[in-house]
């Protein structure tokens, strides 16, 4: 599952596959560029930087409309012959100027539009069955634009987005919620006195969540905390008020989600097929009814998966008709009910020649009911640490042989370790390539990885019988090479993110 892969194997006996390289498909092309097709899609191999490609159906090409060719004319100038080409060119001129002044207004007096979300969207009924809707997306802005007298966290939408009260609240390991007042910029705990249920929900559906699945007392030291008040505000960072300590030292935990829970636990180590329940969060993204990517139930709403799956230069990739989302299956010959995309939601800071962010998300059409073999996987908390050798998990319908790009029928996991960065950066790997918004897992002997199709899959971390979705299935090198591990996005990186974009999309 790297590379856009999920070829989860480790075998002793076999070989690792042989060298296997994608290249980004946003990379300029190049001569040395051999063109091979796998399954259903166009990919291109190179050398350079690469990652798992997503299996896209080839868009239809518009019919060629020729012209015959115009007359040749010898060159000269046609402002000393012709007075009518003298006038188009001085329209042109002005044209461009007009042009040009328009742009410099749009930068001047626009917003940030070198730093705009992507959102699409459609009105198509339920989560399943009936036609496909025929209405245009909705009208919704492609960027944030905020006034001159904007404050952030004060519980007052000033930016029309609302990005000014987005990251005001984070939650700790332990679940300690912490909250960020326009009166003090530091991220404070909240005091449990004072605090109920009624708190606990309006906080979780801030984030983006529904309701709140439990809240607690915590023991904590801190000699400054927030106590929750009777105002009115809709947003947390409007209820609490700084506070020189908390009564009794007790702090707030709270948790949104029940989260990141297998129904079945036994396994076995190295490349082999899942079991129902197992991996209840993972979820198979079709792109015009084939398996192109994974994708990760992060609440009943939002699905996360990688930016790659939806690349600019095929824009039918980021219409949400053109994608079903199935959950709880574990052969690609028995789907279950598909879930429908509402919106794509692709990280503006993405850079597809990096792969750097490489992180989107889906909103469905219609909440997901959990069950047994449905069930989201936990979100990292701002100071959760996966230190290197940490053993985790991937999961996935890639290939199990780079050399055939043909998907897995059945689902499956293999066990990989956590490499730290800064050998994972080492010349003899990845020579820098690797961000602080990436992380490196698997095996730097080989034969533990992800292959092509993992990508937007999962990459979670046991912690005290949960899972938490510790990195998104990015980029790497080949399938299972040795000093080649698979480069997963960072997912506490980008938790600012990810709640700002539930945030703006809640429920």
């Amino acid at each position: 599952m790297k590379k856009g892969r999920v070829g989860l194997r480790q075998t002793k006996k076999d070989p690792p596959p042989s060298f296997y390289s994608v290249a980004v498909h946003t990379l300029p092309p190049l001569k040395s560029y051999e063109e091979v097709v796998y399954g259903t899609g166009l990919v291109v191999t190179s050398p350079n930087h690469l990652h798992y490609v997503p299996q896209l159906h080839p868009p239809v090409a518009a019919p060629r409309v020729t012209q015959p060719p115009a007359p040749s004319r010898k060159k000269q100038s046609c402002c000393r012959t012709d007075a009518r080409c003298c006038g188009g060119s001085w329209g042109t001129f002005l044209l461009l100027i007009m042009l040009g002044l328009a742009i410099w207004l749009g930068i001047r007096y626009g917003t940030r539009l070198a730093t705009t979300s992507i959102l699409y969207g459609y009105d198509d009924g339920a989560v399943s069955g009936g036609s496909d809707g025929d209405d245009d997306p909705p009208s919704v802005p492609s960027h944030d634009t905020c006034p001159n007298t904007t404050v952030e966290c004060d519980a007052r939408r000033d930016c029309l987005l609302g990005s000014d009260e987005n990251n005001c609240v984070r939650l700790a390991v332990d679940g300690g919620l912490q909250v960020r007042t326009n009166e003090d910029s530091r991220y404070l705990p909240v005091c449990y006195h004072g605090w109920d249920k009624s708190y606990a929900d309006r906080t979780c559906a801030q984030l983006g969540f529904r309701t709140c699945y439990g809240t607690k007392a915590l023991d904590s030291p801190e000699s400054i905390g927030l106590t929750v008040n009777s105002d009115a505000h809709v947003s947390i960072q409007g209820l609490v008020d700084i506070s020189a300590s908390c009564p009794s030292q007790k702090t707030v935990s709270l948790q949104c989600l029940d989260c990141g829970r297998q129904k079945s636990t036994s396994r076995i180590i190295g490349g082999s097929v899942a079991k129902q329940g197992q991996w209840p969060w993972q979820l198979s993204l079709h792109f015009r009814g084939s398996h192109t990517c994974g994708g990760v139930l992060i609440s009943r709403d939002f699905v996360v998966t990688a930016a790659h799956c939806f690349p600019s230069e095929n824009p039918s990739t980021r219409d949400p008709k053109n994608w079903r989302v199935y959950g709880g299956v574990l052969s690609q010959t028995s789907l279950s009910r598909a879930y429908r995309p509402w919106k794509i939601i692709l990280n503006e800071n993405y850079n597809g020649k990096t792969n750097d962010q490489d992180i989107a998300l889906i909103k469905l059409s219609a909440p997901v009911d959990f069950n047994d073999v449905v069930q989201p996987a936990c979100l990292p908390a701002f100071n959760q640490r996966f230190p290197h050798g940490t053993a985790c998990w991937i999961s996935g319908f890639g290939t199990t042989d780079a050399k055939s790009g043909i998907i897995s029928k059945e689902l499956m996991e293999v066990t990989v370790e956590i490499i730290d960065a800064q050998e994972c950066n080492h010349t003899r790997i990845y020579g820098g390539m690797v961000s602080k918004n990436m992380m490196c897992a698997g095996d730097l002997n080989g034969g533990r990885d992800s292959c092509q199709g993992d990508s937007g899959g999962p990459l979670v971390c046991q912690h005290e019988e949960r899972f938490y979705l510790a990195g998104i299935t990015s980029w790497g090198i080949g399938c299972g090479e040795k000093q080649q591990p698979g480069v997963y996005t960072r997912v506490k990186m980008m938790l600012p993110w990810i709640y700002s974009k539930m945030q703006q999309e809640r429920p």
